[in-house]
């Protein structure tokens, strides 16, 4: 195709509309995948942080990433994003070298300023103050992770000298990764010289070439010390079986993102833990045209235009209300049938596949018939 290989991730963002169905099994079906994904060769899972909501629900990623570590033995576990201006950088800087150092270097730590006015709100730091506190709150977090004695004197933090332990083993300020849609942001944070996570969420496809384009102007500014800054691209995204199911499964993304509308840019309407769904501007046809929800031939065309963009990992956002035996079967068919197409898979995971499809299926995937 006469482009560079494209990593593969799932983000494992918990989907929770029935308060019956139990947060235990919420979080053990999300290691499910997480397991399956590791035998399959994807190249990492990304974990959100929210709070106080019933999606994207994970109130404590450092702690899940560490079971899944547990669990797995090759994925890269990403954080898509560590809140951290609701986090005290003196606590939270030894917990993240602490998780870096239990998983023995594994970890991918995306960090973000907070994108839901209502979860900010709520735990005291509201969005109209949260940019400025994220930039406090990084410039420490760096301080702390690379330098000893550290005191501090800002508006937000206040010491005398200290230092973190244990100190870094794996280096981890090396690997944190901002959380960033604005192509602005998108550029300046790159010309910092940091990893991009962004989204361009339900919008539409020129969102996603603003945001690469941007990324790749911060990157070029930054000459051959940029060389190795990656940008990974989040996206709700599912393989269908057909047709049908394809039109069921954008039904129930266009539901889920009237939720996620609701706290995102609406009025943040939330009740014991329950996000009210409201009406979307977008229509469902444009929902369909924009996220990546196709049958197989279809998927192919649509992330060829994402590999061609530049995009270094494509991160597929597959909660959203399926049930865990078809999101199970999603992800088994992306592995086997898409990422093929665009990443040069080793020879472990093409190894890894071809068992998990036997476990799961009683066959190899050579003795499908047709």
């Amino acid at each position: 195709m006469g482009i560079d290989p494209v990593l593969f991730s799932i983000q494992l963002s918990a989907f929770y509309p029935d308060k019956q169905y139990g947060g235990d099994r919420i979080y053990r079906d999300m290691l499910e995948q997480a397991v399956l994904a590791d035998q399959l060769g994807f190249d990492a899972v990304s974990l959100t942080e929210h709070h106080l909501i019933n999606i994207l629900m994970m109130p404590a990623p450092l702690q899940f990433a560490l079971l899944i570590a547990g669990k797995t033995h090759h994925l890269k576990i990403m954080t898509s994003v560590l809140v951290l201006p609701i986090h005290d950088m003196r606590v939270f800087a030894g917990e993240l070298v602490a998780t870096d150092i239990f998983t023995e270097g594994r970890m991918l730590f995306g960090v973000g300023r907070g994108a839901f006015g209502f979860e900010m709100g709520r735990l005291g730091v509201p969005l109209d103050t949260s940019r400025e506190k994220f930039d406090e709150s990084l410039d420490l977090l760096m301080a702390l992770l690379t330098e000893e004695e550290v005191s501090w004197n800002g508006r937000y933090y206040r010491f005398d000298p200290l230092t973190i332990m244990p100190r870094p083993v794996y280096q981890p300020h090396q690997r944190l990764m901002m959380g960033v849609m604005a192509p602005e942001a998108i550029y300046h944070c790159t010309k910092r010289g940091f990893h991009i996570q962004t989204t361009p969420l339900s919008a539409s496809e020129q969102q996603m070439h603003t945001q690469v384009d941007a990324f790749r102007r911060g990157k070029a500014e930054l000459g051959h010390q940029g060389d190795h800054l990656s940008l990974s691209l989040s996206r709700v995204a599912y393989l269908a079986r057909d047709a049908a199911d394809q039109k069921e499964k954008i039904k129930l993304a266009h539901h889920y993102y009237g939720m996620f509308d609701n706290v995102f840019t609406g009025d943040g309407i939330v009740k014991n833990g329950m996000i009210k769904a409201v009406p979307r501007k977008m229509t469902i046809r444009e929902t369909a045209e924009n996220l990546t929800i196709c049958p197989p031939a279809e998927m192919i065309d649509k992330l060829g235009i994402y590999a061609e963009a530049g995009v270094d990992r494509f991160i597929m956002n597959l909660n959203f209300g399926a049930g865990q035996s078809e999101t199970l079967d999603s992800i088994q068919h992306f592995a086997e049938d898409i990422m093929p197409h665009f990443s040069r898979i080793p020879e472990t995971a093409q190894m890894r596949q071809s068992e998990t499809a036997r476990g799961r299926h009683g066959f190899s995937q050579s003795q499908l018939p047709g």
